[in-house]
């Protein structure tokens, strides 16, 4: 099968399964652009090796039919633990780290092999390019001989080995060994060669493919999004964060605050690699730096010209020109780059959402999300509109007590307290008039 026909019916199988045609032609468009080192890198684990192999190099392999190219790079634990015991060698961690003596280094040379050749040889079945490095990318120190053995930190990264890899057209699947600038081999903790590797890279994407798919909270579901400019210290204040979760968080932000604001790191299974990447709802976690959430309860301080930038072009329509004279906010949320806002007005019937616009560029990211999450904080009651074809809707539903169909219109709210005060919000979305001109279905909350 040729190549523009297999990419062809990889970008349908995608379409169909996952999200709409829209979503997926924005993120295709927004990753092509960039240079193919600067895509992605994605962290394995051992347990992900192990128990998922199948599932990771079809992922893999699609993402490359669709014409992107991930950097691969992993860990090999469990597998460890099992060769090591069966060639009765003990095994201890010091401060988190595998005590590597002399005679456990053959045993970490040879599983590491194995495993890299298993998922390179995985990929090859999934119909997909891949090349094997086990060296020559991570050249390593000593990290303390006496305390841990023959384990190395990464003192330089060569990226030769994978951009010869890239411009070949094959997946690079690293494993993380490192040598000293003598040669000598050294065993690196895979989530550290990651974070390097990605220091060296500054990709737009960093994926940890897990076994349970995301960071959890209280109740032992997914995290869809962090934002952690807004989130992250009150998220380490949660009596049910537990140690494993606050070090990961602490580890991600450490390696976003020095990386661009546009990159940000997705924790999924390898069956949810693609709708991670390629829709707007996700399948796991994501962490971005984010931005900051400022609010407002007058147009002072807003930057007016900046914000009507925002609104139309998230809206495609043009702002009425005397939008803001006649317009008296109650609160508004602008996020500190203006990539997403919420205006709220005071009226008899209650409080009114009367823009929510995220930029297209920012969508999936978890941004509009945080914005509105800092406005429902402060309005425990709302009510909005929106047209019947808005996409923006699904969110609406999950986020409303409730909905009224209007002609050409739904009127959601939220924290009403009887059907007295619905009836004064749906009249009042029956009669208000449109900011936007020449309205069209998608204009939302208008």
């Amino acid at each position: 099968m040729d190549t523009h026909r297999q990419t062809r019916q990889a970008i349908v199988r995608l379409l169909s399964s996952m999200g709409s045609a829209k979503e997926i032609a924005q993120y295709l468009k927004r990753f092509s652009r960039l240079d193919a080192k600067r895509f992605a890198v994605v962290k394995v684990g051992g347990a992900v090796l192990r128990d998922d192999l199948d599932a990771l190099a079809s992922s893999l392999a699609f993402l490359q039919q669709v014409g992107l190219t991930p950097i691969v790079v992993h860990g090999a634990g469990p597998q460890l633990d099992a060769e090591l015991a069966a060639a009765g060698v003990a095994t201890r961690t010091q401060d988190g780290l595998r005590v590597t003596p002399p005679a456990a280094l053959a045993v970490v040379r040879r599983v590491f092999l194995a495993e890299n050749l298993r998922l390179v040889a995985a990929l090859r079945g999934a119909e997909a390019r891949a090349t094997s490095i086990v060296s020559g990318v991570f050249e390593a120190d000593w990290l303390d001989r006496e305390r841990y053995g023959l384990v190395g930190r990464v003192a330089r990264v060569h990226l030769a080995p994978i951009e010869a890899s890239l411009n070949a057209g094959a997946i690079p699947v690293l494993a993380s060994l490192g040598e000293t600038a003598d040669g000598q081999i050294l065993n690196v903790n895979a989530d550290f060669a990651a974070n390097e590797l990605v220091q060296a890279l500054q990709p737009y994407k960093i994926v940890f493919l897990t076994e349970t798919g995301g960071l959890l909270d209280d109740r032992g579901r997914i995290i869809d999004s962090i934002n952690l400019s807004s989130e992250y210290e009150h998220l380490l204040a949660q009596p049910w964060l537990h140690s494993g979760m606050r070090l990961k968080l602490a580890q991600i932000k450490a390696l976003l605050d020095r990386l661009p604001p546009t990159s940000s790191v997705s924790i999924t299974r390898p069956a949810e690699l693609a709708r991670e990447l390629f829709t707007h709802k996700g399948s796991g976690t994501l962490v971005r730096r984010g931005e900051k959430v400022y609010t407002y309860t007058s147009w002072d301080g807003v930057d007016r010209a900046r914000l009507r930038a925002l609104i139309e072009s998230a809206f495609g329509r043009a702002l009425a020109p005397d939008y803001f004279e006649r317009t008296r906010p109650h609160r508004v949320y602008v996020s500190e780059n203006h990539r997403a806002a919420i205006v709220l007005t005071a009226e008899a019937a209650g409080t009114y959402l009367d823009k929510f616009a995220v930029l297209e560029e920012a969508q999936g990211e978890g941004l509009g999300r945080a914005v509105w999450q800092a406005m429902r904080a402060e309005n425990p009651r709302l009510f909005w509109r929106s047209r019947h074809a808005n996409p923006v809707n699904e969110f609406y539903f999950a986020e409303a007590d409730g909905c009224q169909r209007l002609n050409g219109w739904r009127v959601f709210w939220y924290g009403q307290p009887d059907f007295d005060a619905i009836a004064r919000c749906v009249a009042h979305c029956r009669e208000r008039p449109a900011t936007l001109l020449d309205a069209a279905p998608a204009e939302a909350a208008a």
